[in-house]
């Protein structure tokens, strides 16, 4: 019981805060952030969300992409059952939130229906996949997302997995930093069948050679559903011309992602240290809370983390350096393949947008930076909706292959 009173009070009733001032255009447009990760349902005390029915409403977010989350682990059948039951779970937590609140927000399964819910004075939810890992390598186990209403598919997360390499592979496992050299015929096979569904292929997290082998084989439009620019900040998991070009080629678009440390580069030292921190005390890439610890070595991990933060500090990135991404990436390909996402409960947030209230503040840099307001309808949603779209239509038409 507890429980669930605590996911309606986070997930729902979080009462809106003072309307924000912001822009006149922002309330005229259809702002779509393309990835925000939500707690499992089972979580006795979930956390303070940076994304919910109050804070969507008071910021103008008109519609998200909840996530079904799963952690990668070891590729065997219990590993992949483990992987399936926390996708389930984060769905369980999206459904109850739909289910309590109907007149306030509704599951949107194409973009017709989006655009019916927004009329009606709704929010939107629709729903992503981040990891192919919980499909076992078998394309037959995507069918299942797709009718829950998935409609996009990450393919890895960080560590490589049956379908290709990652940007990030698992460094407690001592992962190399390619082990298939890109998509594997598993991976080939999902995308396929992604293809054939109507689900729109998500290249954030995958390594360089896995996102160039995906542009080429899809037969409709690859999104990046929430990665920065590498030509701004040097790390493996942020995209670089060469992947940016690939995705529009494709007529995909890329949603520039407001993370901290993908928008500007921490110190090289950091990173690394953090890392081998949370391998002694055994924190892990799937479970970064410390207070899952027992006591004593929680103790250790916030006294040594603090040693971290003093001498590496964390950097904080603002409005501004997000909008230097989307710039860059504009100019490199386009308007027309550029878009906007948070990356809320999964590491993002950024001064300035560290939640929905404060989702004005994207709009008015826009602005502020000359921006039309046709380029800034694309940005906030247009485009990803014109992707979702025809992805829509191509399902199971067999167009050709590139």
């Amino acid at each position: 019981m507890l429980t669930n009173i605590l996911m309606s009070v986070a997930i729902g009733l979080t009462a809106a805060t003072a309307a924000t001032d912001r822009p006149p255009l922002h309330d005229a447009l259809f702002t779509v952030d393309t990835h925000v990760d939500v707690p499992r349902i089972d979580e006795a005390a979930p956390p303070e969300l940076q994304v919910d029915i109050g804070k969507m409403t008071t910021g103008g977010l008109d519609a998200v992409f909840f996530i079904l989350f799963s952690a990668q682990s070891e590729r065997t059948p219990e590993g992949h059952a483990g992987a399936r039951q926390e996708a389930l779970a984060r769905h369980a937590t999206i459904r109850q939130m739909l289910d309590r609140h109907p007149d306030r927000i509704e599951l949107a399964r194409s973009v017709a229906e989006a655009r019916r819910i927004h009329a009606a004075g709704k929010l939107v939810a629709f729903l992503g996949m981040e990891n192919g890992y919980p499909l076992a390598g078998d394309p037959a186990n995507l069918a299942q997302y797709f009718d829950l209403g998935v409609r996009y598919l990450g393919i890895m997360h960080m560590g490589h997995n049956e379908l290709g390499d990652s940007a990030d592979p698992d460094r407690q496992k001592r992962e190399p930093e390619t082990e298939h050299g890109g998509l594997t015929p598993a991976g080939r096979a999902v995308v396929a069948e992604a293809n054939r569904l109507g689900i729109m292929v998500d290249v954030s997290h995958a390594h360089r050679d896995t996102t160039i082998d995906i542009a080429r084989i899809s037969t409709a439009p690859v999104i990046a559903s929430h990665s920065a620019v590498r030509g701004l900040t040097d790390i493996s998991r942020n995209m670089d011309d060469d992947q940016l070009r690939a995705v529009a080629e494709t007529d995909g678009v890329v949603q520039v992602v407001a993370y901290n440390s993908h928008l500007r580069a921490a110190p090289p030292e950091r990173m690394p240290a953090i890392v081998k921190l949370a391998m002694r005390v055994g924190l892990t890439q799937g479970n970064h809370d410390p207070d899952s610890l027992p006591p004593d070595m929680r103790e250790i991990y916030l006294a040594e983390r603090a040693e971290i933060d003093r001498k590496w500090p964390k950097v904080t990135a603002t409005v501004a350096d997000f909008i230097d991404h989307i710039d860059y990436a504009v100019q490199l390909i386009g308007i027309d393949h550029v878009g906007i996402a948070s990356d809320f409960g999964g590491g993002g947030g950024i001064d300035g947008w560290r939640d929905a209230t404060e989702t004005p503040n994207v709009t008015r840099e826009l602005l502020a930076r000359g921006y039309s307001e046709a380029a800034i309808r694309k940005l906030w949603g247009e485009n990803l909706l014109r992707v979702m779209s025809r992805v829509a239509e191509l399902a199971g038409s067999g167009a050709a292959a590139n």
